[in-house]
C-alpha cells in the first residue's frame, strides 16, 4: 500500500485522496469512544502540522455524529515566532480569546504533529512564563481538563520516527497498532489497580539509585483508558504534598519546552526537592523554581502499555511504557488533587523492566511490581501477555536500542496531557 498519504502536508487538486483504513479507524475511536460526540455538541479541533486529509477524516467523523467541528490550524514555526516576538499583552490576548472558544466547547480534540522537535528549544525563560501563565494555565489547565471531554494525540511524522530510533514506515504501523488497540479491554484490567491504590497508604519505589517513599493516602486513583489521551495505558494519583522522601534516577530521557535532559536525579525531603541535577542542570532548576510549586509532586502514575517498551522522547508514549512509572513535577490534577499549584506540570519517567535496571514498587508491606511485571494475583491481568490476549507479547526494539537509541528521542511542545 502506497504509504504517502501518511503526514503529506498537502496535495493537488486533481490527485485523487486516499483514505488509509487506518486513519478512518483512529478517527472513529476519537470521536466514538474517547470523546464520545453527542449530536449538537461543538468540538473544539486544533490541528498542529497535521496533514489537511487527516483534518478532513477527523472533521467527517464529528459532523457523521452530529457534531459541530470547530477547527483551528496551528503551525509551530509560528508558535515559536510569537513565542520569541510577542509581549506578555500578547498572551493575555490570546488567552482571553481561546477561553471564550473553549467554553463554547463541549468537546476538545488536539492533533499534534511536529517537523522540528527542538522547535520552542530558544525560547527564553521569560516568555515560557507568559505563556503559561496566562494561556495555558486558564485555557487548557483551568478550563478543558476538567470541563470538556477531551483527547491528545500525536501524529507519526518522519521526526517523530527519526525520535523513536525507526524507519517511518516502521514506525507509522507502530503507531497505529498502539493507538488503535482494544482500550475497552485495557479498561477492565485497570480497575484492580486502581483500587489497590486507593487503599494504599505508602509507596515505595526502589531502583538503582533510588529509594524513595510517600504517601497516596485520600489522593483518587484515576485509570486512564483512552479517553483523554491516545496512546493510553496508565493509573494515575499524586502523592500527599508534603510526603515525599528519599531519592530517584529517572532513566528515561525528557524533554520539556524543547530541551533535552538525561539522568535527572531528584532528592526529596518532606515533600520538595532539595537537590536536582541533570545533562542540564542549571536549566533543570530555573524550570523547578518558576514558582513555589515547581519543586512538589503533582502527580504519581503506573504505566503498563503492553507494545511500548522503549521511550522515544514524547511523554504521551513514554508514560505509558511497560513496567515504567512516572511522576510530574508541578502542578496536580483537579481530580486527582494534592494541593500543589504551579505554572508547570513536567512528567519524568523511570523504567524498570531488567533491559532498564530493574526495580520494584512496594504498596505498604506489599511489593506489587518487581523488574516492570506485577506479581500480584489480581494485578497479573496487566502484564503484556495478558493484556494482549497472547502467549507472548510482538517483540520490538528493546530498551535503549535503535537508530538514534534510548536517548535520541526529543519533542518541542509546551504542554503535557
Amino acid at each position: 500500500m502506497d504509504r504517502a498519504y501518511i503526514g503529506r502536508p498537502s496535495r493537488s487538486p486533481k490527485e485523487v485522496p486516499l483514505r488509509d483504513p487506518r486513519v478512518v479507524k483512529l478517527a472513529k475511536t476519537i470521536v466514538g469512544y474517547s470523546c464520545n460526540v453527542q449530536p449538537g455538541e461543538k468540538v473544539l479541533l486544533e490541528a498542529f502540522d497535521i496533514p489537511s486529509d487527516v483534518v478532513g477524516i477527523v472533521v467527517e467523523e464529528i459532523s457523521a455524529a452530529g457534531g459541530v467541528p470547530l477547527v483551528h490550524i496551528r503551525q509551530n514555526e509560528v508558535t515559536r515566532a510569537l513565542l520569541i516576538n510577542a509581549k506578555e499583552e500578547t498572551w493575555k490576548a490570546h488567552g482571553a480569546a481561546d477561553l471564550a472558544l473553549m467554553k463554547e466547547a463541549q468537546a476538545y480534540i488536539a492533533l499534534r504533529g511536529s517537523n522540528n522537535v527542538a522547535e520552542i528549544s530558544d525560547v527564553p525563560n521569560g516568555p515560557m512564563q507568559w505563556y503559561q501563565t496566562h494561556y495555558m494555565q486558564p485555557v487548557h489547565f483551568k478550563r478543558r481538563i476538567t470541563n470538556t471531554k477531551w483527547c491528545v494525540l500525536r501524529w507519526p511524522t518522519p521526526s517523530f520516527a527519526q525520535q523513536a530510533g525507526m524507519s517511518t514506515r516502521a514506525f507509522e504501523d507502530f503507531y497505529f497498532e498502539v493507538c488503535t488497540m482494544d482500550y475497552a479491554k485495557m479498561a477492565g484490567a485497570m480497575k484492580p489497580l486502581a483500587e489497590r491504590m486507593q487503599k494504599t497508604n505508602t509507596v515505595r519505589i526502589k531502583a538503582p539509585e533510588t529509594d524513595l517513599t510517600m504517601s497516596i493516602k485520600g489522593i483518587p486513583a484515576i485509570p486512564c483508558t483512552g479517553d483523554k489521551n491516545i496512546p493510553d495505558g496508565e493509573v494515575f494519583t499524586a502523592p500527599v504534598k508534603n510526603s515525599v522522601n528519599g531519592k530517584i534516577r529517572f532513566n528515561a530521557p525528557t524533554i520539556y519546552t524543547g530541551s533535552r535532559f538525561e539522568n535527572v536525579r531528584l532528592e526529596f525531603r518532606n515533600g520538595k526537592v532539595i537537590n536536582a541535577t541533570s545533562s542540564d542542570t542549571k536549566r533543570l532548576n530555573e524550570i523547578l523554581d518558576s514558582d513555589e510549586g515547581g519543586r512538589y509532586l503533582g502527580e504519581f502514575a503506573i504505566g503498563f502499555h503492553p507494545l511500548i517498551k522503549k521511550p522515544m522522547l514524547d511523554i504521551l508514549f513514554d508514560e505509558k511504557i511497560m513496567g515504567s512509572l512516572h511522576m510530574a513535577l508541578g502542578n496536580a490534577y483537579d481530580i486527582a488533587d494534592n494541593g500543589n499549584k504551579s505554572k508547570i506540570h513536567w512528567d519524568m519517567v523511570l523504567i524498570q523492566t531488567p533491559e532498564a535496571g530493574g526495580g520494584e514498587i512496594w504498596f505498604d508491606d506489599q511489593c506489587i511490581r518487581r523488574n516492570g511485571r506485577f506479581i500480584v494475583p489480581e494485578l497479573e491481568c496487566l502484564n503484556p501477555e495478558n493484556l494482549l490476549g497472547s502467549p507472548a507479547p510482538p517483540k520490538t526494539a528493546p530498551f535503549g536500542s535503535g537508530g538514534t537509541g534510548s536517548k535520541k528521542k526529543e519533542r518541542a511542545t509546551a504542554t503535557r496531557k
